[in-house]
């Protein structure tokens, strides 16, 4: 397979957060392909449910040649390595570290495993800040529409700050 251009929302609100990030973007770059941009590192609030810790989050560029499904299951070994619980329900909890698919490439793909672009990115202003910042220009394969114009249109008011490293 051909390598291909994937953007990944990472993100963490348990223990050492920006430890969580950095490792899984080492494991990522490890296993998965060459990763070509980060963006910074943002510090957010809870988004789809409340939770008294603050989310660290990070948008990563990669390179890899593995395919969308291949890619999601090691995705999802990450996240176990680094104590990832997933709950039985659907509902959204605090979570050491979170590792999404926002794109593939242009693909278009909803699949039980893997659904890009992401069906909610469009709706998250944590994950379109840091999106904007390494990929502004990139087109969604669904709206026909710049990241920077899906930030522009976006409703959501959550504060999203630059993570000030201490």
């Amino acid at each position: 397979m051909e390598s291909k251009t994937v953007f990944l929302s990472l993100g963490s609100n348990i223990d050492d957060r920006l430890a969580f990030l950095q490792k899984s973007t080492d494991t990522i770059r490890d296993t998965c392909g060459n990763v070509v941009a980060l963006s910074s590192v943002y510090e957010t609030e809870p988004w789809g449910f409340q939770s008294f810790n603050s989310f660290l989050n990070q948008v990563i560029a990669l390179k890899t040649e593995l395919s969308p499904s291949v890619l999601m299951e090691q995705l999802l070994t990450i996240e176990k390595h680094f104590g990832r619980e997933r709950g039985l329900s659907n509902t959204y909890q605090s979570r050491t570290v979170d590792i999404d698919i926002l794109y593939f490439d242009n693909m278009i793909m909803n699949t039980a495993l893997v659904s890009v672009p992401h069906p909610r990115l469009h709706l998250r202003k944590f994950v379109l800040v840091p999106l904007c910042e390494i990929a502004p220009e990139f087109i969604h394969p669904v709206f026909n529409c710049s990241n920077s114009e899906l930030l522009n249109k976006l409703a959501d008011s959550s504060a999203v700050r630059p993570f000030l490293f201490a």
